[in-house]
């Protein structure tokens, strides 16, 4: 045990050049399964300059991006987090399933209250049969612009991946960088009542790269051996924008999708939104050189401002000339929706799958904008949505808020006020969602807010369509449910139709965050079979900021075994 133990340390605090190299030689050393890890998170704010600005950004650990967790599957997790910030925090095991964990799943007033300035909490859970590419990030207001990591799950000791032994492993996180304080930025947003301005940049890694101001120098690079295969481990962790990624000339083979291991696909690019992972193959088969890996924007509204300016890192061979002008990625078109088609119609599962056949609980959500009146007397300030209204967020027209203390707190003590039972399981009026109902905004496109949630009895088997809706307008929403994978029955352009959807039932995905398609439909079934309180949210943090979000709960089985535990004593209070 020794030996593991130090191999977790040599790793939490090696940068990651040093890491790869480490891991390289000691890949056949994974440390054994079902041994505890324990991490320590300090969230701290750092100064960093970065486009010609120097700013204070909230971290953990005084890293950008922040530290990675390095497990293995069934291995237990403890991270005791600090709050050495004046500001709230928390942290989510982005697609970690929490079996009967409930309590540390992470998001703010659905498991917890946040953790306040000075305050500790010890999270604490089992990676139960998973293994692949995760992350962590905050998720109080829009802190997770900054405070993200990577969480790498290798397989148990002895079991190899169902490809062949890459020669290196690399994490790339893309994200969204802005200028301004993104905790006021939300304020400000949702104080305007109109539209988030966009980031100042993408970064690849924490860097921008050399199209942006000032960061001809503020490069990820990636030194490759002609010849040699490459996993990329590839992380969404954006904020308001969803991406392509590309290498310039390289192909890029599929294995993975959101921790869970697919067919091998073969692509030019790929698209995440936020809070979908992806790891990629790339082969080193080209003429020695310095090639780019480009992260562009897929935005898929309309009428919507956003970032148009790639970030670049490099995928550069051994022997090339340091200083040569790197080789342009070839990315789609900012609204390329085929080819983010073609990338989920290239995702299966790797072997054939037990998807629930008989559904118990049908559940139909849209998932859409609204524009509420504006009931400001200041309608210049607070006004500047469609026609001088609000911008909202809804599934089945209700815009999710809040409750002051967390939700699974208030249903485990049974403490009344915080929430209803009543989400609807279908909208309350049909009409054509994908093309648009006659509206005309602010009148008819009212929102109704409350704090709804849905209760699912335990071994339930679930189908869940989600339509996207062009009240204001037609969009691509990355879903994302906590404490749950779910397979991918079928998705589609226009109004989810029983009778003409194809659904496949052989071999779908099993994703955590599903991007609706813009203007279309997305068809996800799983078993409810893990007790607790779980948020479904869009993974867009504007759109989550409006509303966009529900609360499944999933009652109590038979047996401690399907029970949720009582609470831990370090449980924040509000």
């Amino acid at each position: 045990m020794a030996n593991s133990v130090a191999f977790v340390f040599v790793f939490v605090y090696l940068p990651l050049s040093s890491y790869f190299q480490a891991f390289h030689a000691m890949a056949h050393e994974w440390p054994a399964g079902g041994s505890t890890r324990f991490y320590d998170f300090k969230v701290q704010t750092m100064r960093v300059t970065k486009l010609c600005n120097t700013k204070e950004i909230v971290t953990v650990n005084k890293m950008f991006p922040g530290p990675v967790v390095y497990v293995q599957e069934d291995d237990r997790i403890i991270v005791n987090v600090t709050n050495e910030t004046p500001y709230n925090a928390t942290i989510h095991w982005h697609g970690v399933r929490q079996k009967l964990s409930c309590w540390f799943d992470g998001p703010s007033y659905i498991t917890q209250c946040p953790i306040q300035a000075g305050q500790s909490f010890a999270y604490e859970f089992t990676m139960v049969k998973q293994k692949g590419t995760f992350f962590w990030h905050a998720h109080v207001s829009w802190l997770r612009a900054t405070v993200y990591g990577a969480i790498v799950v290798y397989p148990k000791t002895g079991v190899p991946y169902p490809f062949k032994q890459p020669y290196e492993e690399h994490i790339v996180i893309l994200g969204e960088y802005w200028l301004g304080d993104v905790l006021q930025l939300e304020r400000q947003v949702l104080a305007s009542g109109g539209p988030a301005p966009p980031a100042d940049a993408f970064t690849i890694n924490g860097h921008p790269g050399p199209n942006y101001n000032c960061s001809r120098n503020d490069v990820y690079r990636i030194d490759v051996v002609p010849g040699k295969t490459y996993l990329l481990r590839l992380i969404n962790a954006g904020l308001n924008m969803e991406n392509f990624f590309a290498i310039a000339n390289h192909k890029l083979t599929v294995v993975e999708a959101d921790a869970e291991y697919t067919k091998p696909f073969t692509t030019d690019r790929v698209m995440l939104g936020p809070g979908q992972t992806m790891n990629v193959l790339v082969t080193a088969d080209q003429t020695i050189g310095k090639y780019s890996m480009a992260m562009g924007p897929y935005m898929s509204a309309q009428n919507i401002s956003f970032q148009r300016i790639s970030a670049i890192a490099y995928f550069q061979y051994l022997g090339a000339v340091p200083n040569s002008v790197s080789l342009p990625a070839k990315l789609p078109n900012f609204n390329d929706n085929l080819a983010v088609k073609t990338v989920m119609d290239g995702l299966r599962s790797l072997k054939p799958v037990d998807v629930p056949k008989k559904i118990d609980t049908n559940l139909f959500v849209t998932v859409g904008l609204n524009v509420n009146k504006c009931r400001s007397k200041t309608p210049q300030k607070n006004c500047r949505g469609m026609n001088n209204g609000t911008f909202a967020a809804s599934m089945n027209n209700i815009s999710f808020v809040k409750p002051t203390i967390s939700i699974l707190e208030a249903y485990y003590k049974k403490i009344g006020g915080q929430f209803t039972v009543d989400f609807p399981g279908a909208p309350l009026q049909f009409y054509d969602f994908a093309n648009g109902a006659p509206n005309n905004a602010p009148n008819n496109t009212q929102a109704i807010n409350g704090t709804r949630t849905k209760v699912l009895k335990f071994g339930s088997r679930v189908q869940l369509i989600f339509q996207d809706t062009s009240t204001v307008t037609t969009e691509n929403h990355p879903i994302h449910l906590h404490g749950y994978s779910f397979y991918v029955v079928g998705y589609g352009t226009g109004n989810f139709n029983p009778q003409t959807a194809n659904f496949n039932l052989i071999d779908p995905p099993y994703m955590n965050t599903i991007g609706v398609p813009v203007g279309g439909w997305a068809a996800i079934r799983f078993v409810a079979d893990n007790p607790g309180v779980w948020f479904m949210h869009c993974h867009l943090d504007i759109h989550q900021s409006w509303g966009l979000g529900a609360v499944l709960i999933v009652e109590n089985g038979k047996g401690e075994l399907e029970t949720l535990p009582h609470p831990p004593a370090d449980l924040p209070r509000c």
